[in-house]
């Protein structure tokens, strides 16, 4: 075998269940640039997404037949949600470019796992945990959604009243979540702090989506209109939190859990831009714009680390 395959195999097999963060970050952040019309690079950043989690997919099932013990140990880990989520996000952008069996498939497959990891994971949950300890919440809105897209694409209620019911499990898992998150690590997180505010934008994306639904009307919407911008105002001024903390203690150095950090950037800037059309306040469509940029620099400086770290 040559040295490349080799070298290559030797960093699958060194993948960390976090690797699905960058296909959420890239996913996410392909979402928002067809929102703002840049369609060549967000077809791009699809393409990008797609490769990254066939490769992941491709390890994960891997080690589910052929390393039970190491897959039973990193199951256990808030980490393992990201592939949950990675499909959920994927399958949303999927969703507005390819009706049917794509965005589908993913909805199944996410579902399929979730209820194993969650499971899993919150079974082994402990005080004192860092930003990943809210991928519960990521995981269960990603799927919450997917569903009220596919829900309202398909004109289907029942698809729509279970991203509802997923939304609102979402929400208590934050709330459970929360107690355990140790909030030094605002202070000395390396990346993964930012899920904190970012578990909420994915809430507030969720509330927007059910919100646009043509199945709730009347006080239902006016409900999930209120909930959704009451979210998006907490998710504001948890990254005002966060981004001052990048100030006050910098962290210049490369860590994969980065990626934790481009995630949140890009889901605000495509809950802000759903909220706007959801809701009618326009101006979150400019704001949005705005952290869509901030995530796309995030994302090179983070892949720019991850391509120096490697060399």
């Amino acid at each position: 075998m040559s040295r490349a395959p080799r070298g290559l195999l030797a960093a699958l097999r060194e993948l960390p269940p976090a690797a699905g963060s960058v296909v959420m970050a890239t996913a996410i952040l392909s979402v928002g640039l067809e929102t703002v019309g840049r369609r060549v690079l967000s077809v791009i950043a699809l393409v990008l997404a797609i490769v990254l989690w066939v490769v992941l997919a491709g390890d994960f099932v891997h080690r589910l037949l052929g390393q039970r013990a190491r897959f039973r140990t990193e199951a256990s880990t808030p980490a393992a949600l990201n592939a949950v989520a990675a499909s959920a996000v994927l399958g949303t952008r999927l969703a507005t470019v390819a009706r049917g069996v794509p965005a589908e498939a993913l909805l199944a497959t996410a579902a399929a796992v979730w209820p194993f990891l969650l499971v899993s994971v919150i079974d082994r949950w402990t005080r004192g945990m860092p930003g990943g300890v809210f991928l519960v919440c990521v995981a269960t809105e990603g799927l919450a959604v997917l569903s009220a897209v596919l829900g309202a694409a398909h004109h289907l209620r029942w698809l729509s009243t279970a991203a509802l019911a997923l939304f609102v499990l979402g929400l208590l898992l934050y709330c459970v979540a929360l107690p355990r998150f140790d909030p030094r690590q605002i202070r000395t997180g390396a990346g993964d702090h930012w899920i904190f505010g970012g578990a909420l934008a994915i809430c507030a994306l969720a509330g927007s989506k059910l919100t646009s639904a043509p199945f709730w009307t009347g006080a239902p919407h006016s409900v999930l209109r209120t909930a959704t911008l009451v979210l998006f105002g907490v998710v504001l001024a948890l990254y005002a939190v966060l981004a001052a903390a990048e100030v006050r203690w910098p962290r210049p150095h490369y860590d994969f859990r980065r990626w934790a950090t481009v995630f949140p950037l890009g889901m605000g800037a495509v809950a802000s831009m759903s909220i706007a059309t959801a809701t009618g306040v326009r101006g979150l469509h400019t704001l949005g714009a705005v952290l869509l940029w901030a995530g796309v620099a995030a994302w090179l400086l983070t892949a720019s680390g991850l391509i120096t770290h490697r060399t």
